[in-house]
């Protein structure tokens, strides 16, 4: 049995698979190439973009080994990045998720919560190295298999950077990339290797996104249009700009963001206000989100869309946003028309406990005469505020203080698409970059793009210069990607504490949860590498980061 646990672990096929077979059109299910032979899962060209539907399939799907809720980037967006971040709040259930909103499971490498990232990227990490060691040889147009091979790079490049940010160390703690980095499993071999600096892993992220963009102009071809969950040269230049961002790259990030966002212009309010379940023009990356792909419990929509199966039913909302930060942000601002905030109800008194109540911030749950008063106001606003055709959001009638109103589903129980990367995100990359290379007037000019010139907020204007423009910058990175699985990796890099307050203290957040976390600590704010993954690869140095 031990030796089945720790093969999960390999950093390479893991559990391999690979589509081979269609279900429903356009998205396919997948098998194990154990069962099949990689010869035959990337046999041909028009194999091979299935074994590419697949790694995106992996991206949806529930690891059952790990159990509940353990389902690709759903998981990696709530428990990685929301929960422990400081503006998303789920104060149902904050008391029990507390370790990991106050990131205390970071070197508890027999954890599960500890293994899940390591696990389900190097998973992907071992279907790309399988569609790139076996494509040469497929049967086909070159040009395919130069699509193909640039796609699959893409794949492997989004693993490595997205693993960056939760097991090794920030670039500034790193002495310039000397620090420890990943495993750079870069072919099919499952013996032991040992750890790259993180220069190197750094290096190798670049190499594999200049080849992948190398080879997608070489090639001549893209996705079909509607297939966001597939990569095509904008994710690959998309990813580049992230992790250069997140290298402290600057000029490198800029650059790569431009580029990811050509002919993915911004999404009009309409379209932000349409419930983020179904892609818009500027969703760069995503995922697949058909009813007959139903992820059922653990999509997730389930948990975390005003309309999906716990607003519905439950007590526990579909989480909050920071009441301080949502309070700066103007009132005309159409994306703050998604919360449910205390300049739509003026009145009511939000610190006494007379209309809400002060544990949870459930509105309308308060114990004076103004609390049913309030609450049918918060539910009229969200009945004006629903999405047309779609099922009505907070159906069960419990409504928090920064209620969100932003991501909704189409089908029962949490059907949605998800988008992972958006040209929004880019526009914000080259407003970071431009103020860190001291170009502070395209920095205004770059948040005057997202906020004015969208139509987002018409009346925004930017003059701000030094600190009063990062913390405008990362205000606005802050409310434009609310939930979308940005904000812990955000301050990590920003090397900012995590600060949340309780009701008492003029915030929103449940008191289990309502700390500072400082940004010197919780190891770095780094996950160990897991146990498992240790004991099998006897080639790592555990001496220090």
């Amino acid at each position: 049995m031990k030796k089945i646990l720790n093969k999960l672990f390999t950093g390479s096929l893991l559990a391999c698979m690979v589509l081979v077979s269609s279900c429903a059109g356009d998205y396919l299910d997948t098998a194990p190439t154990d069962s099949t032979g990689a010869s035959d899962a990337v046999g041909t060209t028009a194999n091979a973009m299935k074994a590419l539907n697949g790694i995106a399939k992996i991206m949806t799907t529930q690891q059952y080994y790990f159990g509940q809720g353990f389902a690709g980037e759903n998981n990696i967006m709530a428990h990685y990045e929301n929960y422990p971040s400081e503006n998303y709040l789920y104060n149902m259930y904050a008391s029990g998720w507390s370790p990991i909103h106050n990131q205390e499971f970071h070197t508890r490498t027999n954890s599960i919560y500890d293994a899940y990232a390591w696990y389900y990227y190097y998973t992907i990490i071992g279907n790309a190295n399988t569609i790139l060691t076996n494509i040469d040889n497929a049967e086909g147009l070159q040009t395919e298999k130069d699509f193909v091979k640039a796609s699959a790079l893409t794949f492997r490049a989004y693993a490595f950077e997205k693993l960056v940010h939760y097991y090794c160390w920030r670039w500034q703690d790193s002495n310039n990339g000397a620090s420890q980095g990943l495993v750079l499993r870069i072919d099919e071999s499952t013996g032991g290797q040992g750890y790259a600096t993180l220069a190197e892993t750094y290096a190798q992220i670049y190499k594999d996104l200049d080849e992948a963009i190398a080879l997608y102009n070489q090639s001549g071809m893209d996705r079909d249009a509607a297939q966001v969950w597939m990569p095509n040269v904008n994710v690959a230049h998309a990813v580049y700009a992230r992790a250069a961002i997140t290298k402290q790259d600057y000029t490198k990030a800029l650059s790569e963001a431009k580029l990811a966002r050509q002919n993915y212009p911004l999404m009009s309010n309409a379209e932000y206000q349409s419930g983020f379940c179904n892609p818009t023009s500027e969703w760069i990356f995503g995922c697949f989100g058909g009813s007959q792909e139903n992820n059922w419990y653990w999509s997730y929509g389930t948990q975390f869309a005003c309309n999906g199966y716990y607003a519905s039913a439950n007590n526990t909302g579909a989480g909050a946003i920071g009441r301080e930060l949502i309070n700066r942000i103007p009132d005309n601002d159409a994306r703050k028309a998604l919360f449910l905030t205390e300049d739509k109800f003026p009145g009511y008194n939000f610190n006494d406990g007379s209309a809400m109540d002060l544990t949870y911030g459930i509105l309308g749950l308060g114990k004076g005469e103004e609390a049913d008063l309030l609450w049918e106001d918060a539910a009229e606003y969200c009945q004006r505020m629903a999405v047309s055709g779609l099922a009505a959001p907070y159906q069960s009638g419990y409504m928090y203080l920064g209620g969100q109103l932003k991501f909704y589903v189409f089908d029962t129980p949490g059907v949605s698409y998800l988008p992972f990367i958006r040209s929004s995100e880019m526009v914000l990359i080259e407003a970071e970059a431009n103020y860190f290379l001291n170009n502070e007037p395209d920095a205004q000019a770059a948040l005057i793009e997202l906020n004015a010139t969208s139509g987002r907020n018409p009346e925004y204007t930017c003059a701000k210069i030094g600190e009063a423009l990062w913390n405008e910058i990362m205000d606005y990175r802050e409310l434009e990607l609310w939930g979308e699985g940005f904000a812990w990796s955000d301050y990590k890099r920003w090397n900012r504490s995590v600060v949340r307050k309780g009701f008492a203290d003029g915030g929103n957040a449940h008191i289990s949860i309502a700390k500072t976390i400082p940004a010197d600590g919780a190891n770095k704010w780094t996950w160990d590498v897991p146990l498992n993954e240790t004991d099998y690869n006897d080639e790592l140095n555990l001496a220090g980061k």
